[in-house]
């Protein structure tokens, strides 16, 4: 199967997808995203990297638009799917007529959840009810919309990759990818777990981002470094 699912924080702004599949590298393929965009997963049979991209450009007529604007004219979109979900919240989806069965999307205020070769219907109304009901940060909503759509059936070949992407204008881009895991969920949930502590967490406060680009660190923030030892060339010192 493919899983995505994309959700908008709406107390922060920030707006994220994550997505599963039994194939390799699920985060190069669907996952798409820009603070001042929205955030896209373009999946499917023969999925294409170029809805992923252009929905993006398109979203400024809100997701539903830019949802038909990229999916009406391409002659293929039998066998791809698209979700998008604008800055300000709207959602849209796409399945074609051929996606590998179970195929399907769900919508509900600020979330959007698409999936294909899922064992049923049920998959992504877990997934859907998971990222509402889930509590603290919007990267853990979309973690546990993932393990909810695995544990309501998911696929019968397994998991092979996950990934999760979060975007906002005061933070630096979160983009966590396990591109081929015998449990690329449990890899994914402790990657994130790694990329909320120290150093790497606090380095990630000192970069620059939308709302604050040429931001660095101050004297204070950098910590004391070794000097590095230079061999005294012969005869000096004498």
């Amino acid at each position: 199967m493919t899983i995505s699912v994309l959700a908008i924080d709406e107390k922060t702004g920030r707006i994220g997808g994550a997505a599963a599949t039994g194939s390799l590298c699920v985060g190069g393929w669907v996952l798409r995203g820009h603070a001042d965009s929205g955030m896209s997963a373009s999946q499917g049979t023969a999925p294409s990297t170029l809805w992923g991209e252009d929905v993006l450009a398109q979203m400024s007529a809100g997701a539903a638009a830019a949802v038909d604007a990229v999916t009406s004219p391409d002659t293929g979109r039998a066998h791809r799917q698209l979700a998008a979900l604008d800055p300000q919240g709207g959602t849209a989806a796409f399945t074609g007529a051929e996606s590998v069965v179970y195929a399907g999307s769900a919508e509900a205020p600020g979330v959007v959840v698409a999936g294909n070769m899922l064992t049923g219907p049920e998959v992504i109304t877990a997934a859907l009810v998971a990222c509402q009901q889930a509590d603290g940060p919007l990267p853990e909503r979309l973690l546990a919309a993932l393990d909810a759509a695995a544990a309501a059936g998911g696929d019968a070949r397994g998991l092979a990759s996950a990934a999760l992407l979060v975007v906002g204008r005061d933070i630096a881009p979160l983009s966590l990818r396990i591109d081929h895991s015998m449990q690329p969920l449990a890899a994914l949930a402790d990657l994130y777990r790694l990329s909320q502590s120290d150093p790497y967490h606090g380095w990630t406060e000192v970069v620059p981002v939308l709302d604050d680009p040429y931001r660095a660190p101050s004297p204070a923030d950098v910590p004391d470094m070794p000097q590095p030892m230079v061999k005294a060339a012969p005869g000096a010192g004498r």
